[in-house]
């Protein structure tokens, strides 16, 4: 029902943390927390018998650790996961959410500590995104082939062509994401060819001490070169720019090629990276030759920046409702009238490709 409030389970194992989480929500009417968990093992008890809507797991506990409860969960009973991790776990975060999780928290501090609460807002707000979900989308994505397993696209190059990785970009894609999008990024990477004839440039909602970590991640798994975004680099063919998480982009051409500059973060972005304005300034300097990808998200970031490409003459792609594992970044463009093209996510790397080959 829609008016029934999301159904929370703890499982973490200091007890400390698990109250502290579940004191979040402590009158809230939204959020009902109806288990704690000292492990992986008890953990999946408690899912299997209480059916939680949403579920934050730490990763390093006894018995069975975070990683196992997430191959069993997501084979059985796929539910969203919020992960609570450290600085420390960049590694590990990433390989949680490609076993399914759906997002994560950074813990302030290692140790146990009341500095846990500084978090607060970040569980609350993710929570809540992950509250609305949608299960089809998080069935598919959890229960897909892995990331290396998928078959690319085949290029089209000639015997003999030149490989136009080599090349300076004349036309740029730009994608945004936001929760679920590190899983629908790497899908829609390993599904592209080395030799693609455009640059991506990715901004993804994530804490900045996680973004060189995802970048190099996605590099080692695919042809595609994949790199965090240095300042005043020349984008190239085949490569794939992540914008730093402290950072906004600013799109520039010179006799080179178009280039990239990074801008701090102003009071003003709700977001980081903020989506619409890296879509506003790619749009005002690429025009016709870009294409704006929004993928799964909360909120509405995307949404001015895409009415921005298509005033410039760009194309838009939205993910389609049936895949998106929470939809309201798409829709938020759709809602303003612009002519999106709408598609799956199993389609989203067809599409790149198509427009790359134009």
């Amino acid at each position: 029902m829609p008016n029934q409030p999301i159904r929370l389970l703890i499982i973490d194992d200091s007890a400390y943390n698990r109250k502290t989480i579940a004191d979040f929500f402590v009158g809230s009417p939204k959020v009902q927390v109806v288990g704690k968990a000292a492990d992986g093992q008890e953990g999946l008890k408690m899912a299997l018998n209480l059916a939680p809507s949403v579920i934050t797991l730490d990763l390093e506990m006894p018995r069975l650790d975070g990683f196992g409860f997430l191959r069993i969960l997501m084979s059985g009973q796929p539910t969203p996961v919020i992960v609570v991790s450290s600085h420390g776990q960049k590694e590990n975060v990433f390989r949680a959410l490609e076993l399914g999780a759906l997002d994560f928290v950074v813990k302030p501090s290692t140790m146990i500590s009341p500095s846990i609460r500084n978090i607060r807002e970040d569980v609350i707000q993710k929570v809540m995104a992950a509250g609305k979900f949608n299960l089809n989308a998080l069935q598919n994505l959890s229960s897909g082939e892995s990331a290396t397993g998928l078959i690319p696209i085949i290029g089209d190059l000639a015997p003999g062509d030149q490989s136009p990785t080599d090349k300076a970009a004349e036309k740029v894609v730009v994608i945004g994401a936001s929760t679920g999008g590190p899983a629908s990024i790497t899908k829609i990477l390993s599904s592209l060819p080395p030799n693609l004839s455009t640059a991506i440039v990715v901004a993804q909602h994530m804490p900045a001490q996680f973004t060189a970590t995802f970048a190099a991640r996605l590099n080692r798994l695919f042809p595609l070169r994949v790199l965090e975004l240095q300042q005043g680099q020349i984008i190239k063919n085949g490569t794939v720019y992540i914008t730093p998480g402290d950072s906004n982009l600013k799109f520039s051409k010179s006799a080179d090629g178009y280039f990239l500059e990074k801008s701090p973060l102003s009071d003003r972005c709700r977001y980081a990276p903020s989506i619409d304005r890296i879509f506003i300034s790619a749009a005002e300097t690429v025009k016709t030759n870009l294409l704006g990808v929004v993928l799964t998200g909360m909120g509405d970031d995307g949404a001015l920046g895409c009415e921005k490409i298509h005033g410039m003459g760009g194309s838009l792609l939205v993910e389609s409702e049936e895949t998106a594992i929470v939809y309201g970044m798409p829709q938020s463009v759709l809602e303003r009238g612009l002519p999106a093209k709408k598609r799956p996510l199993h389609m989203i790397a067809g599409a790149i490709a198509s427009f790359a080959k134009q």
